[in-house]
Parts: structure tokens; sequence; C-alpha cells
């Protein structure tokens, strides 16, 4: 049997991660370019995180959500040393499907904006289903 949402899951549940940003951050170390600045891997990774914590404190027992679908613009580049913060805000539900609106801010800057959606499973079933598939 299938589980729906929490309760708990409504539109305008809302969270806030930050990264200062580090070496490791960056386009050059990740892979994903050759200049200094925070990759675009690192952040949607941070976008994600916003996500997760959106709904980490209101999740069932046995629960979680797993990426499903990303749109994501990197609009301004962001050096070592500073600061983003991540913004997710749940848009919409729709069954297991959560939407949110993310954006990354540096200051009054726009780093990245866009929406991630997840979709809620049963942690066991979904790992066990994962670990199951022929290689």
């Amino acid at each position: 049997m299938e589980q729906q949402p929490d309760p708990g899951f409504a539109p305008g549940l809302m969270a806030r991660v930050e990264l200062t940003v580090t070496d490791a951050d960056t386009a050059q170390a990740v892979g994903s370019g050759d200049v200094p600045v925070l990759g675009t891997p690192r952040v949607l990774a941070l976008a994600e995180a916003a996500t997760v914590a959106a709904t980490a404190t209101r999740m069932a027992p046995g629960m979680t959500t797993v990426g499903v679908r990303v749109e994501l613009d990197h609009k301004a580049p962001t050096p070592v040393g500073r600061t983003v913060a991540a913004l997710a805000k749940l848009a919409k539900v729709d069954g297991r499907r959560l939407l949110f609106e993310v954006v990354v801010i540096d200051g009054k800057t726009t780093v990245a904006e866009g929406r991630v959606e997840r979709v809620l499973v049963d942690r066991h079933t979904f790992v066990e289903r994962a670990f199951a598939q022929p290689g």
C-alpha cells in the first residue's frame, strides 16, 4: 500500500542552508569547468540540501524523499570565501510528489534559481529495490 504525504507537507514549508565556498567547491575541483568559482554541481547539491531540510522535521518514520527532477539556472559566479544561502519553499504537493522553488543567494545577488521535485518513498523499500536490480 502506497503511503501518502504527511499532512505537514503543505505549500509554504521552507528551509535555508548555507555554504561558505572553499577550493573543494569550485568548478575546477568538481570537474564542471576550469574556473575557480562555485561549481554548478555544488550549487545544485546545496539547493537539494535545502529541500531535504524543509521536509526533515515532518517526515514520518521510515520515510524519505528522493530527487527526481531539477531545473536550475546558475546566474552568477561566486568566489572562494563567500557564503551562499539556498532557500527552498514547497510550492506544490501532488500525492507523493513535492515541488520546491529554490533560490541560492550571495547577499543580495541571486546566484541560482529553479525548481526541485522530490518524491516521498519508503526508505527500506527504495533501497531494497535499488540493490535488487541486475547490474
